[in-house]
């Protein structure tokens, strides 16, 4: 097929090409960048040149820990470095089993499953477990891959305003009573920073008896007194009904889970085809995730130092006259407003070896492009105060600040 004829796709792809090359052509394509080595203190080598990353997911600095690569290096000179088919037909290793039940245990559960991505988890549990006829009802501001698993389950899609506990209950109310329903959210969103209200959200889906899944994505290692996520970090432990996270973030690995009462785990190892039709996930990452998670307990000021970042990050930002919207957590952002804006914000902090990015239309809506800047255990105090008087210099040269002030 000719993808240059003049027909809706090509004219989409003309587009994007048009937009990157024009980036480019401006030194403001900063997307896709060759990072050549991850050092510590959080910071990158880009180019040649040392950078300090904010822009990493790593949110409690485990990407090269000892321990996690010595299992991953220890986990390939015992199984290798793939796996041989699915689990269903040509088995599960021992570590795969270990890292389902140190999941399970860490996140308060009977027992877990693993997939080969974050974005496979949510698609497939979400589109496993519901079906037509069935109600899913969704935070408008949910991570894309929880939207495509509702629109794939075929289910009655049903999204309420963002982190509204009454549009919540609107749509709830609705709903038939004998009909399944899973009302599904992030912990903590991936644009914003923001925390659900997830004390309300739960009496919701009790009062209207809604299953309740979360995903976790950017709460584990960040909320919680131990990092084990939002029912630590409220109070609220089992209320969850499915919990979801991945292992690509704050577990320095790759692969999603989801952890919950053993009935639910067992029916999704033989229903869902994430499961069923993909390959296991290679033992070294199998053997990093499962380490990746011990560390974790074992050395809990990495959750204290992030949570001390985090609060100068987001009190100097906010002290020097930056808009950061209502976030509370390692996810930073830096409200701008037009795309162009952004970019030139990006330009200058990346001179000034600062690595964040920008996050325009249209992931996030016209007029609210931002620097999306995270924080983690990684960076040191003055660190951080020399990327945040990077950003405010710029801040001042575009006129988002007041110069004068």
């Amino acid at each position: 097929m000719d993808f240059r004829q003049n027909d809706a796709i090509a004219k989409r792809m003309e587009f994007m090409l048009n937009r990157v090359q024009t980036l480019k052509e401006h030194d403001l394509y900063f997307y896709n960048q060759p990072v050549s080595e991850i050092r510590g203190g959080g910071r990158v080598l880009v180019k040649g040149r040392e950078m300090g990353m904010y822009a990493s997911y790593s949110y409690l600095g485990l990407i090269g820990h000892p321990r996690i690569n010595a299992a991953a290096k220890a986990a390939v000179d015992r199984y290798g470095t793939g796996t041989h088919g699915v689990r269903t037909l040509a088995g599960s290793l021992p570590i795969h089993e270990e890292l389902e039940e140190t999941i399970a245990h860490f996140r308060g559960a009977e027992a877990a499953v693993t997939y080969s991505s974050g974005y496979a988890t949510n698609l497939t549990v979400i589109s496993t477990l519901l079906g037509r006829g069935d109600y899913v009802i969704s935070d408008k501001l949910n991570h894309a891959s929880i939207v495509d698993g509702c629109l794939m389950s075929g289910a009655k899609f049903v999204r309420f305003k963002h982190n509204d506990m009454e549009a919540l209950e609107a749509r709830l109310k609705e709903i038939p009573a004998e009909a399944g329903k899973i009302v599904i959210a992030d912990s903590v969103f991936s644009m914003d920073g923001d925390i659900i209200d997830f004390p309300k959200m739960v009496e919701l889906c009790q009062k209207y008896h809604a299953r309740l899944m979360v995903d976790e994505a950017h709460s584990v290692g960040v909320l919680g007194k131990t990092g084990r996520g939002i029912e630590e970090h409220f109070g609220m432990p089992g209320v969850i009904d499915i919990k979801m996270g991945t292992l690509s973030k704050t577990i320095p690995s790759v692969g999603g889970y989801v952890a919950g009462k053993s009935e639910i785990i067992t029916f999704l190892r033989h229903a869902s085809r994430a499961y069923i039709f993909s390959a296991a996930l290679p033992p070294a990452q199998a053997a990093a995730a499962n380490e990746a998670f011990k560390v974790i307990l074992d050395e809990p000021w990495r959750v204290e130092k992030l949570n001390a970042n985090t609060q100068q990050f987001i009190n100097g930002l906010k002290a020097r006259g930056f808009d950061t919207m209502l976030t509370e957590t390692a996810i930073v952002p830096v409200l701008l407003g037009e795309d162009e804006t952004a970019f030139a914000m990006t330009q200058h902090a990346q001179h000034h070896d600062v690595f964040v990015l920008p996050v325009v239309s249209p992931a996030v809506p016209q007029g609210l492009a931002r620097l999306r800047a995270t924080v983690t255990a990684a960076h040191e105090y003055d660190e951080i105060e020399y990327a945040m008087n990077v950003i405010e210099t710029a801040g001042r040269e575009l006129g988002i600040l007041d110069s004068k002030a």
